[in-house]
């Protein structure tokens, strides 16, 4: 079963550990602007660029998916409770 926090985290239930709406919305970003650098620089025949961005839309995506998991996990704990863009 997947946590809001770690375990070991100095955050508590009413002041979280990470704002996970605002890492959602950079990684999403991240993804979004990595995806877009990256066609453009396997495009331009710069290889080494594109793969570095691939490996940097791959780490967002990932990120992503823990940022998911952990707002799940929070909607579990604290059903019904909205949570605005920084918490």
């Amino acid at each position: 079963m997947t946590r809001s926090q770690p375990r070991r985290a100095r955050g508590t239930v009413g002041h979280a550990y990470s704002a996970l709406n605002l890492r959602l919305v950079l990684a999403s970003f991240g993804l979004v602007t990595m995806v877009v650098f990256g066609v453009l620089a396997f495009r331009a025949g710069v290889v080494w660029l594109g793969v570095f961005c691939a490996l940097f839309a791959v780490v967002a995506a990932v990120d992503l998916v823990i940022i998911q998991r952990r707002r799940a996990a929070r909607r579990r704990e604290e059903p019904g409770t909205r949570h605005s863009l920084f918490e």
